[in-house]
């Protein structure tokens, strides 16, 4: 297993160094459809995190936020007439572009069960299953390689406040599959940040690699973390249940450590298409059994005298399937941690959000990126964007809407800019 990969997709990337920087940027607007509202359980009505919004037909979309709420637009010109929002054990539903628009719109889903009997085959080899899928990565996933359009957001947390927020849309230039352990690359359109929403103590964190390590969450792509023929054998496997994503029944098959390692592994679920044995969705984490063994995957640069304790990790990666062929489509990665200094008493507590969903997908005209304008994995997002926050700073570019305490935390942060 290659242990330098595993340490850059394990997300953290942490460097205490430095202040960020100050400036503004602008777009402009094209003429689109925006579709504001919230998914929810049609029986519950509780807001649906992370549900799929996309147009069928098209590779344009986005994904809801942890409330439920999403922004899509949809350029006129595409004529397009409905529109689709899809998730993990519901059923895929269609909405009429023109009878959606406004504000605080609510969408209603129906939880669909999968019958045990509807499905013929039962593998008892859950280790077999997996490697069925490892076998058809090839034949699931794109063959050519495509330019990707996706909104990347980062957000760090000191206790309960925000001390870092970043944003960006990214150009993406994706190596096929079938050249895994080759690297995408990408660069920043537009993005921004915060600066410090509230100021922190001598403390400074910030996340090094930005939307570069998620691109190298795409499991698939990338399979030292979890699908190659080695990782296999460190990990039980079971078949945990069966559930629908966008309309396909799936396999939930889950995996744990058997074997201890100078790095740490990761327990989870992998979700297998009964159809296709596409990969379509994993959820896991680290094993944080061993905090110190742990520790050394997050920290690039830290003060002597700080002490690091990882105490939460997630992570979240989902598939769609256009014209017969799977694709990332939304990367989400946690982590908790705490930081203190030798002779202090009491620790502090601090968490690093970043998500990536990719929003549109073009396999004309790609041309991979120069170098010397590529976001490298060693660079800082935050070093790169100015402070700049107004709602119309996205335009047309769909992204993903701020979680209800992130949208708080800007609007102070405006407050304070305004005065």
């Amino acid at each position: 297993m290659k242990t330098n990969l595993i340490k850059s997709i394990t997300l953290g990337l942490l460097a205490v160094v430095g202040l960020m920087t100050a400036g503004f940027a602008q777009t402009g607007a094209q003429s689109f459809h925006s579709i504001h509202g919230v998914v929810k359980d049609a029986k519950t009505q509780k807001p649906i995190a992370f549900a799929s919004v996309f147009v069928p037909g098209t590779s344009i979309g986005t994904v809801a936020n942890l409330d439920g709420v999403f922004t899509l637009k949809v350029d006129k010109s595409l004529d397009a007439e409905r529109f689709s929002i899809s998730h993990l054990g519901y059923r895929m539903s269609q909405f009429v572009i023109e009878e959606s628009l406004g504000e605080d719109r609510v969408f209603l889903l129906e939880a669909f069960s999968v019958l045990l009997q509807e499905v013929v085959i039962q593998p008892n080899d859950a280790r077999a299953l997996v490697e069925q899928a490892i076998d058809k990565v090839f034949v699931n996933y794109p063959e050519e390689p495509l330019k990707l359009t996706g909104f990347y957001r980062e957000a760090i947390k000191q206790r309960r406040d925000y001390i870092s927020i970043s944003e960006a849309v990214v150009d993406v230039y994706q190596v096929p599959y079938k050249h895994q352990y080759q690297s995408d690359r990408m660069k920043i359109v537009q993005g921004r940040k915060s600066g410090d929403v509230k100021k922190a103590d001598t403390l400074i964190v910030k996340l090094q690699g930005g939307p570069h390590v998620s691109m190298l969450l795409d499991i698939v792509k990338n399979p030292d973390v979890l699908l190659s023929r080695e990782t296999l054998k460190y990990y039980e496997y079971e078949l945990l249940d069966m559930v629908r994503i966008d309309n396909e029944t799936n396999y939930v098959i889950g995996f744990e450590p058997r074997a201890k390692l100078p790095f740490p592994l990761y327990q989870g679920k992998l979700y297998i298409s009964t159809e296709t044995l596409a990969i379509t969705m994993a959820e896991f984490s680290l094993d944080l059994s061993d905090k110190d063994k742990a520790a050394q995957n997050f920290i690039m640069k830290k003060p002597a005298r700080m002490r690091f304790t990882p105490t939460n990790t997630n992570y979240l990666v989902t598939y769609k399937e256009i014209d017969g062929k799977y694709h990332i489509n939304y990367v989400r990665s946690e982590l908790e941690f705490f930081a203190d200094g030798r002779r202090r008493i009491f620790r502090t507590p601090y968490s690093i959000m970043a998500e990536m969903a990719i929003t549109n997908r073009d396999s004309k005209d790609v041309n991979r990126m120069a170098h010397r304008e590529s976001f490298r994995p060693n660079t800082i997002l935050a070093d790169q964007v100015p402070v700049y926050f107004d709602q119309e700073f996205w335009g047309n570019y769909n992204v993903i809407e701020p979680e209800e305490s992130i949208e708080s935390a800007i609007q102070k942060l405006n407050k304070r800019l305004e005065n």
